[in-house]
């Protein structure tokens, strides 16, 4: 299974379904207004899948011009690549897990292991994961715990530090987060928080409540 989304799965229509139904942040709630009428002029234009729009506005210097294209403004453009982006989070290098022995996290590296996209492809199955334990001369529990850190990476703005927490609370996978009561698991990490202090502050239902429907597109 890929680190990220299947980009050519994603027709616009589904897109389309996932803005309106997410809790946008203030500053992309405008992607809101007129969402019917922007995204069939996208289609008109011959966008089919999120791949199709997402390889159109990579390029932020070629907005203007797929502006005047399809008739969709440029702002509208620029923050709908900001959306799209934000739905391939990027791998992170092993050596974020930095609470690791160094030596173990070296070990990963030396094997081509260097980030969460590598780990998390590589280390699929149970097997694969038991024998490069073997291999690696690591615990098998490391091996593990690295694994279950690296799919919860996958998740819309999931840090290292926030796959941490989550683990230290008991969600292990993003399809446990995907499941989760979003009031539950807001009680869990500000527990876990509280006595670990990974961070300052209080964690908001709000964005537990965001995290969970992220979460439900990448289990």
């Amino acid at each position: 299974m890929s680190y990220n989304i299947d980009a050519e799965k994603v027709r616009l229509d589904d897109l389309q379904k996932r803005i309106e139904e997410t809790d946008l942040v203030p500053s992309r709630s405008s992607l809101l207004e007129e969402i019917d009428g922007t995204f069939s002029k996208l289609k008109a234009h011959g966008f089919a899948t999120l791949a199709d729009l997402r390889k159109a506005l990579k390029n932020p210097k070629k907005i203007p011009a797929l502006s005047k294209e399809t008739g969709v403004d440029t702002a509208y453009l620029t923050l709908l690549r900001r959306e799209i982006e934000s739905y391939f989070p990027k791998a992170h290098p092993v050596g974020a897990f930095d609470w690791f022995r160094k030596t173990d996290l070296d070990n990963l590296e030396s094997r081509g292991l260097k980030n969460t996209a590598l780990l998390y492809e590589t280390l699929a199955s149970p097997e694969k994961r038991e024998e490069t334990a073997i291999v690696l001369g690591v615990d098998a529990e490391f091996i593990d715990s690295i694994y279950a850190l690296a799919d919860l990476t996958r998740i819309q703005w999931v840090s290292p530090t926030a796959a941490r927490m989550l683990v230290s609370a008991g969600y292990t996978d993003a399809k446990a987060v995907s499941a989760a009561d979003p009031e539950e698991l807001c009680s869990d990490l500000d527990r876990v928080n509280k006595e670990h202090n990974y961070f300052k502050g209080t964690i908001g239902l709000r964005d537990i409540r965001r995290l969970v429907k992220a979460a439900s597109y990448v289990s």
